[in-house]
């Protein structure tokens, strides 16, 4: 009876693990919104953009911190002539004005600041796109597999119907040679479909940071709806919310600041200092007391024209600024209008491509029952065949193209993650 109960319970514990096995092979499933989030929380390029925004952060907080209070330690030990002397000193340093470069500084280091938080828009806009874009490519390639698979099985069923008419003397050779050549191409067509599915869903994987070879099943399907907004409102949008615009409205701040502080040069200085020291011939030198107090103005009367020198930089660095910023903003409108135009297009080839594929359905229909009566001829029905093949595969075609040129249009608008 122990032995009975000991072999169940192993028997259990092997169907157990079976299932446990069979349910961690279980295709992942992945929504397009789920698939942005997951490469949002993790992605390499997300992260290292969101450190550099630290590193601007704390820029900006050094830049400040050079206007605050500065204090400073010294201790001297000097020997002349066989006499020692031991000096302590305590410093303490406020910048009362720099002419205005430290402020200058402080509200470039504010516009960088501003630029890195772009950055991270910017980067996060990216990911969307590289994941909409291979999460597409995924169904695209699915889809055509899908495809490769019923033109196969078409192609099987051509063969036995012409090797049935030739076993009655019906149709020549030849006809069974050239259906068996078909259906060898599109043998051939479906295994490089099946490897490309299988290579889209690895690009997909890695953008996901998920092991490569994960099984997906993905859950939405091609959208094909209209888009709301026309081409106008569209470009409007852009101007005002692509990151890479509004980055150049801070660089140009961040550019005319330049000028400024490359002016502080012909401005005159004043800092405030206070010092208490000590003094002694016997370690550590804690006698002999003395402070002062001081307010000190500085102003550079001849550095053989480095300071016009540097305010020409500048002011030429914001011309620079000026000219890029220009080209982006016309790169950016033109990417608007292609990505809109390019959807529209594929938008009107999804609805030719929809009477495509009737009318290729309803020829082929045609040919198989004039090709069984003996009307129609075998090159007509694999004709048909093929073109039914054609037509299925415009149609996805226009259907990813419809849909990879609206994340196209969405991320060169500058459109929010969310």
């Amino acid at each position: 009876m122990r032995k009975l109960l000991v072999g169940g319970v192993s028997a259990l514990l092997c169907i157990s693990l079976l299932g446990t096995a069979h349910a961690a092979a279980a295709p992942m499933q992945l929504s397009l919104e789920e698939s942005v989030q997951m490469a949002l929380a993790k992605h390499y390029d997300l992260s290292y953009a969101k450190e550099a925004r630290e590193k601007s952060y704390w820029s900006l907080k050094e830049a400040k911190n050079n206007k605050g209070l500065a204090a400073s330690f010294t201790h001297t030990d000097t020997v002349a002539q066989s006499v020692n002397s031991f000096q302590n000193k305590v410093a303490l340093t406020l910048p009362i004005y720099s002419g205005g470069s430290l402020e200058g500084k402080i509200k470039q280091a504010e516009e960088a600041l501003r630029v890195a938080d772009l950055d991270v828009n910017a980067a996060q806009q990216q990911v969307k796109l590289n994941v909409v874009s291979n999460y597409l490519s995924v169904l695209e390639y699915q889809k055509i597999w899908q495809v490769s698979q019923d033109t196969t099985k078409n192609y099987e069923d051509h063969l036995k119907l012409v090797e049935n008419k030739y076993a009655a003397g019906m149709v020549a050779k030849l006809d069974v040679l050239t259906s068996q050549v078909d259906l060898a191409k599109a043998q051939d067509s479906q295994v490089q479909a099946e490897n490309n599915y299988r290579n889209a869903v690895a690009a997909l994987n890695n953008e996901l940071q998920l092991p490569h070879g994960t099984e997906l099943e993905l859950k939405d399907a091609f959208n094909s709806e209209g888009y709301p907004l026309s081409l106008e409102e569209c470009l409007a949008y852009a101007k005002e919310h692509r990151p890479e615009i509004a980055q150049y409205k801070a660089k140009m701040n961040s550019a005319k600041e330049g000028i400024d502080v490359a002016r502080s040069g012909y401005r005159p200085t004043v800092n405030l200092s206070a010092s208490q020291g000590w003094n002694d011939e016997d370690f550590p030198g804690s006698k002999n007391s003395n402070w002062s107090v001081s307010l000190t103005t500085s102003l550079n009367l001849f550095d053989s024209g480095v300071t016009g020198a540097q305010v020409e930089q500048a002011k030429h660095n914001l011309n620079m600024v000026n000219e890029q910023k220009g080209k982006e903003e016309d790169s950016v409108l033109l990417e608007v209008r292609q990505y809109y135009l390019s959807m529209q297009e594929a938008a009107k080839r999804i609805e030719t491509n929809k009477v495509a594929i009737q009318q290729a359905e309803e020829s082929l229909s045609i040919q198989k029952m004039r090709y069984e009566v003996g009307v129609g001829t075998n090159l007509d029905l694999r004709d048909s065949v093929l073109s039914l093949d054609q037509a299925k595969r415009d149609s996805l075609q226009a259907l990813y193209d419809y849909n990879i040129n609206k994340a196209k249009l969405e991320h060169s608008m500058g459109r929010p993650v969310e």
